[in-house]
Order: C-alpha cells, then structure tokens, then sequence
C-alpha cells in the first residue's frame, strides 16, 4: 500500500482534535503531548518559565502542546523521547554515538510543534480581527516538507542519497545546570547547548550550511570549545542559515510500501551563489544577541568592520584553545 502522507497546510487545519503528525482524530483533553519533553523540563525547571511566541504573546514551556494519538506518542515518540533523554543525561559522547536520524527527528518534532502552536496563535489572532489567515507560499513550503521529513518517524520514508539537514555537535565546557535554547522557525534552525555539549541542526538544507563552514569546522574538530565560542558558532550558523536563499525541492518516488525522497539539485538553472552576500555589520548584529550574557556591544564587535571580534580564531586564523579565555562560563 502507497505511503499515505499527512499535509495540514492544504485546509489549514490544526484543530486540537486532529493529530499533528497523522490527522487521525484525537480526543482533545486527553491525547496531547508537551512539545518540550517532560524530562528536558524537568531537569532543568522550565515548566513555569516564560516562554514568548512570535506574536508576542507570553506562554510557558510546560503549555506548549501538540495533539498526538495515544498510539504514535507510545510507540514512537515515547522511545524517541527516551532514547534522547539517557544520551543527553551521559553527555557529548554518548550524543555522538545517536543515529543522526533521530536527533533530526527529535528535534524536527520540537520546531515542528512550535509552528503548531504558532499556526494557532495566528489563526486565532486573524480571525479575531476578522481576516482570513494569511501565509506566505515559501512558508509553508518550508513547514510542509519539515512535517514530511518528521512522518519519517512512523513511516517508511527514506531520504535517498542525502541528508535534508545540517548538524553540528561540539564538546562544550558550560557550567553546571546550563540550558539555553534557540530557533528561528522561518530558517528552520535550531540550537541547544547543555551539559557538557552544544547542538546546532538546520533542518532543511540539505547539508548546504555545513559545507559552507567546512574551514572552519575542520579548525575546531575535536576541541573542547569554551561557551562563548559555541555562541559564536552558533551565531555564523543562525546567520548563514537566513542567507541561504534557495527553496529545496524534493522528489517523493513511492516504490512498494515505501516512499524515496530524493532531492532536486538546488542550484537547478539559477547560476547565483547558493548563499547572498556575507555583510559583518549585520552578521556583527546577530553575535552581539549571542553573546549578550558577556555583555559585548556591536561597537566592539565590529570595531575592525573587515575583521569583526572572535574568540574561535586568532589573528592568524588557528583556533583559540578554550582555557586561554579569561571569561565565565
């Protein structure tokens, strides 16, 4: 039987009685699960804190809820969610060993969920003020094929030949009890760095950020990075991830029971460079916000506008060991 695939965006349906990963039909008081684990919030005391969408509405972490059926949340984000869980408890070694699959998966059902509750949000904001909700199209391009990739969790999807994300695991010397997490859902990238380690996932891109940064990773391959330099990984990432400025497409090929994805090449017959221009000033913008907690200014930053402060690479372009920076954690 062909691989039936769930699409919202085609009705604009996120009722709370439809699941958000199958559209079967779920009871609304009881089949809902907290788009932040119950354990990520319970280690680290998220549940009551503040948590503010993009309308700039205030919520908490523990409200933000998907509809999900007893059945998908039991036998496939329940063992997710555990598997995830005792690898984050042990650290950066045991996140390393992780199929890459499943921190996509993992991660992707997290931003997923957050473009659940933000698609509401909106729906209800437009519809209180009498307009019909409006989208733009690359949009929900983008949160579409995010929720096709997801239905890889409970459907025999493969991706044939390529990854759809970028990822990026660094060993992080934080300090006990660190938590600091980010996204920006119309680039689809995600960070979070904890315990000894810093994640960073674009979710769709095809790999295109990583090898974008290739000089740089293989600089920093295999170091323990002090967290001011996560940030500013972080900060290149989040910044090269808005600069990329091609929509992937893919091929979905139903072979037997399965369904291949292939994806089209994104430069296709567009001979512009996959990523516009690099400007430091706002690049500059994105580190001052990354590095708020050591409370550098833009000034600072930028003071040299060709060369913008670093603390990964020295002056001649080789790494800067974390223990030479004379700054908390």
């Amino acid at each position: 039987m062909a691989v039936q695939i769930y699409n919202p965006f085609d009705a604009f349906n996120f009722s709370n009685r439809i699941c958000f990963l199958t559209g079967e039909t779920v009871n609304p008081d009881e089949e809902r699960i907290q788009v932040f684990p119950q354990w990520l919030m319970t280690r680290y005391a998220l549940e009551e804190k503040p948590f503010k969408l993009l309308d700039e509405s205030i919520t908490t972490y523990k409200d933000l809820k998907v509809p999900c059926s007893t059945g998908i949340n039991n036998h496939f984000f329940v063992p997710l969610e555990d598997e995830i869980a005792v690898a984050f408890d042990k650290g950066y070694n045991a996140v390393k060993q992780l199929d890459e699959l499943k921190l996509f998966q993992w991660a992707g059902k997290l931003i997923y969920g957050m473009i659940f509750n933000e698609m509401q949000a909106g729906i209800k904001l437009q519809h209180a003020q009498g307009e019909a909700f409006n989208i733009s199209q690359s949009i929900i391009h983008k949160f579409s094929h995010l929720l096709l990739m997801l239905q890889s969790i409970n459907k025999p999807i493969h991706f044939d030949g390529f990854k759809p994300y970028s990822l990026f695991l660094f060993k992080v010397d934080n300090a006990p009890d660190e938590f600091v997490y980010r996204d920006e859902i119309n680039t689809l990238t995600f960070s979070i760095r904890l315990r000894d380690m810093g994640l960073i996932i674009c979710l769709q891109d095809n790999g295109t950020n990583g090898r974008y940064h290739q000089e740089l990773l293989d600089k920093i391959a295999g170091q323990t990075l002090h967290p001011i330099q996560f940030e500013e990984i972080c900060a290149k990432i989040f910044y090269s991830a808005y600069l990329f400025n091609r929509m992937p497409e893919y091929d979905q090929l139903p072979i037997g029971d399965e369904l291949h994805i292939e994806a089209v090449p994104l430069r296709g017959m567009n001979s512009k460079p996959l990523f516009d221009h690099w400007q430091n000033k706002t690049y500059g913008q994105v580190l001052e916000n990354f590095w708020k907690k050591w409370g550098y200014l833009l000034l600072e930053i930028i003071k040299n506008p060709e060369k913008p402060m670093s603390f990964l690479l020295n002056a001649d372009g080789d790494f800067i060991p974390a223990g030479e920076i004379a700054l908390p954690a």
